[in-house]
């Protein structure tokens, strides 16, 4: 069992649980933050300090709930042709010919505010505003847009030179007081053009920066401290669209934090660590809120120890990793292989092979499961910490391990047409 939640429960003190608690969870945090708001984790503190072991495990459900089901929605914005419908397709997960993806195309292709919400998790909602900069365009087309208070904060698209309807739109976004993040898209094209035209005194780190400190410059009249990410639809592990992910799950409040992270694509070994540590958190306090009322007298008979219910939750780590059945298959398209060589990585996929060891004691553990929980305390919260902890983050574990296999056969193959 977890030493943590074993000192936690042993101790009689109600001060040292909650801190024991604080201290415990700490650990665990990614370094984009947790996925527990203060004001829940004031709430979880004042429960054990009460000793109301209920009111900690109800606080931590609403929380967890929050963290699963909050809506987000982002708001993408800029002159047309800027890129503004690929990087949605990317943020989505969705290739630019795939179905449902956002328009794409050498016109103008969003005429109106369109609503696409992410293919996993429907409550999060990406808008593409129509493009500025066309004949089509009214004067002030984001005047009454930019006060819209259902978005989270907005994304300032832009393919070329700071320009003046690029100013308006930080300016008009900045007064309203909404959050955005400038993002200068097409680099690559860029650099590409500059490698062409001055062959001799290209210099690829000059360009990037002349090009980001351009951007800078002219958003210093704006706001106080402007960042700037420099990325590429098409290739976008590269530049700064990994910094903007980060960025983006660092300002989220606690609660948004945790969707967020899922939705973003594994551009890196050490952002599917992060989802790993993210998930891990959110599994701490699944079986950390189950063992504190197991301690509760018959109260972990809600709770059942069915492998079916584990199978279900192994398949949703794979969805949360890009390795779902549906992934799988994109992943091989977009590759030009089949899906049994990705599959081929994964050791994910044999449920019956994860669970064999667990499955031959699973008996014992609901004989002896039965018998504690008429009694609660300690020896209950110790089979309910085991259920729901041990076996899921072996889970996550193993899912975190095949993403990464993949994504380095995705660089790989990759790696090689460009050879």
């Amino acid at each position: 069992m977890d030493p943590l939640l074993l000192n936690v429960i042993k101790k009689n003190d109600s001060k040292q649980l909650a801190s024991e608690f604080l201290s415990g969870y700490k650990t665990l945090v990614s370094e984009v933050g947790g996925i527990l708001s203060q004001v829940s984790l004031k709430r979880i503190l004042k429960g054990f300090e009460k000793g109301q072991p209920k009111d900690v495990a109800d606080e931590i459900q609403r929380a967890l709930q929050s963290a699963e089901n909050a809506p987000q929605n982002v708001a993408v914005i800029g002159q047309s042709g800027s890129g503004k419908s690929s990087f949605i397709n990317v943020l989505r997960g969705i290739g630019h010919e795939g179905a449902g993806s956002a328009s794409v195309g050498v016109v103008p292709t969003t005429r109106k505010k369109t609503p696409y919400p992410h293919p996993k998790y429907p409550n999060v909602t990406f808008w593409d505003l129509p493009g500025t900069g066309t004949p089509e365009s009214f004067p002030n087309p984001y005047q009454e847009v930019v006060g819209d208070d259902n978005y989270d904060y907005f994304i300032i698209i832009s393919s070329s030179r700071f320009s003046s309807n690029d100013a308006f739109l930080a300016q008009k976004i900045q007064e309203k007081g909404k959050k955005f993040y400038f993002v200068r898209t097409k680099v690559d094209s860029d650099l590409y053009n500059e490698s062409k035209s001055k062959p001799r005194s290209f210099n690829k780190e000059t360009v990037l920066q002349q090009i980001r400190d351009n951007c800078l410059i002219n958003l210093s009249k704006i706001v106080s401290e402007p960042t700037v990410f420099l990325v590429s639809n098409f290739k976008s592990k590269e530049f700064d669209f990994p910094k903007l992910q980060e960025t983006l799950l660092q300002d989220l409040p606690a609660e948004k934090r945790y969707t967020a992270l899922l939705l973003l694509p594994n551009l890196s070994e050490s952002f599917i660590q992060l989802k790993r540590a993210t998930i891990k958190e959110k599994l701490w306090l699944t079986a950390f809120r189950a063992a504190v009322l197991a301690f509760i007298p018959l109260t972990p008979f809600c709770c059942g120890f069915e492998l079916s219910e584990h199978e279900r939750d192994l398949k949703q780590y794979q969805s949360h990793f890009g390795l779902d059945e549906e992934s799988v298959s994109q992943i091989a398209q977009n590759l030009g292989t089949s899906e049994q060589e990705i599959y081929s990585l994964m050791k994910s996929t044999d449920f019956n092979s994860l669970v064999k060891d667990d499955s031959i004691i699973a008996n014992v553990k609901k004989c002896a499961e039965f018998v504690f929980s008429v009694t609660g305390l300690l020896p209950s919260s110790v089979f309910q910490f085991y259920k729901v902890y041990f076996l899921h983050l072996k889970f996550i574990d193993i899912v975190a391990e095949d993403a990464e296999r993949v994504l380095a056969k995705i660089e790989e193959m990759k790696s090689g047409r460009m050879k």
